[in-house]
């Protein structure tokens, strides 16, 4: 089964959890509009968070890599959520998922999951947050 998420204004926690769940339950997940998901808490807090985890490599070539394109962070926040994304069920989960930056042309009339909206005031979009750091 497919299940199309819209990710606009919905907590990137909540997305990646649910899609996770999903994928381990076999369904094929489609996110789109990952750009304006939101991550809740203090701007300043969150952009250094994720500023310090871009530097952690400094100048070297080894380590971990974070990217700053929003629907690639969204979909390593899935990742995270997957037991061992490199083998096993993991794999076979993970090669399920599928996000996008906007709405693409082929999902613009199919049924959409709702989810539920935040209610903060404070929050940070991916665009933002991958313009700030």
């Amino acid at each position: 089964m497919e299940i199309i998420i819209n990710a606009e204004n919905v907590a990137f926690g909540r997305i990646c959890s649910f899609a996770a769940k999903q994928a381990l339950g076999g369904n094929e997940i489609i996110v789109f509009n990952s750009e304006k998901s939101v991550i809740t808490g203090n701007k300043k807090g969150i952009i250094k968070k994720y500023s310090d985890m871009r530097k952690k490599g400094g100048f070297s070539q080894k380590g971990p890599k974070y990217i700053k394109i929003p629907y690639q962070m969204l979909k390593r926040g899935i990742r995270g959520m997957v037991p061992d994304h490199r083998r096993g069920i993991g794999k076979k989960a993970f090669l399920k998922i599928k996000c996008y930056d906007g709405i693409p042309e082929e999902y613009k009339d199919k049924e959409v999951k709702k989810m539920p909206m935040i209610t903060t005031t404070k929050y940070i979009t991916l665009k933002e947050l991958s313009e700030k750091i």
